[in-house]
């Protein structure tokens, strides 16, 4: 068995409650390597909830969040981040009155390690002049270049987001954990986020796992789909499987003639 064999990521018998309320009631599932894996289902059905569990901010009531054989249920995000399991926003999560280039600088900072105290008397060029060039680097595999001395706050709202995705690539993830990436996008603004995504995975071997509402960019990024209601596994497999499935029609999609 090779490691694109194993999952990189497992959800094991997952439940997360609120007081009375079930969010999660004993979703399994596995994400592996180098794959674009999409979390879909109705609203309310518990996906934002998994996310939350699965990057830190919510500790599970019971079962496993598993990441690379390790069981990391409960930690930190930052603890996950340092490990290279990394979420961005449905909100666009950047410094808005910092540059574009600075803020990229932000994600590299786990790996330059440059401190406020070097960095102040200009002992730490070395790691500054890294940042730099990688920060370049990212820059340019968004298209974001020439908008590097640009303020965050300037860009239209497609930039914005591809920015926060470049903020998280700068942190050097091995699983991305995208929280609806293409919200508020016009249609040109989802493909060029679409082959951003399809680049993260060729160019870089990025395992990408997305929740979503645009179908179309489900259905034409994804190689599997889990599909939630209730808190609970309704069906997964690829998107074909999923758009011919009738559970999911009746939940979900709302149309046997749906199209994506």
């Amino acid at each position: 068995m090779t490691e694109h064999d194993k999952p990189i990521l497992e959800v094991r018998n997952l439940v997360r409650r609120f007081g009375g309320l079930t969010a999660i009631g004993g979703l399994s599932f596995e994400v592996y390597p180098a794959t674009v894996h999409g979390l879909i289902g109705p609203n309310g059905a518990g996906k934002t909830t998994t996310f939350n569990v699965i990057s830190g901010f919510y500790p599970p009531t019971s079962g496993q969040v598993v990441y690379q054989g390790e069981d990391v249920s409960g930690r930190k995000t930052s603890a996950l981040a340092e490990i290279g399991l990394i979420r961005t926003f449905q909100g666009t999560t950047l410094f808005q009155e910092m540059t574009v280039r600075d803020n990229v600088r932000v994600g590299c900072h786990r790996h330059a390690r440059a401190g406020f105290l070097s960095r102040l008397f200009g002992t730490d060029r070395n790691s500054e002049a890294a940042a730099d060039e990688k920060a370049d680097e990212i820059l340019e595999f968004f298209g974001l270049r020439d908008l590097s001395a640009e303020l965050a706050s300037n860009l239209p709202h497609g930039y914005q987001r591809a920015l926060g995705m470049a903020v998280a690539l700068a942190a050097e993830p091995k699983v991305m954990l995208l929280d609806e990436p293409f919200t508020g996008m016009n249609a040109e603004e989802t493909r060029q986020m679409m082959n951003h995504v399809r680049q993260l995975r060729a160019e870089h071997a990025m395992t990408v796992m997305l929740v979503e509402h645009d179908m179309q960019a489900v259905m034409g990024l994804c190689d599997t789909i889990t599909v939630m209601n209730f808190g609970a596994l309704l069906a997964e497999g690829t998107p074909d499987d999923v758009r011919a499935n009738p559970a999911v029609i009746e939940a979900y999609l709302g149309s046997a003639d749906y199209a994506a």
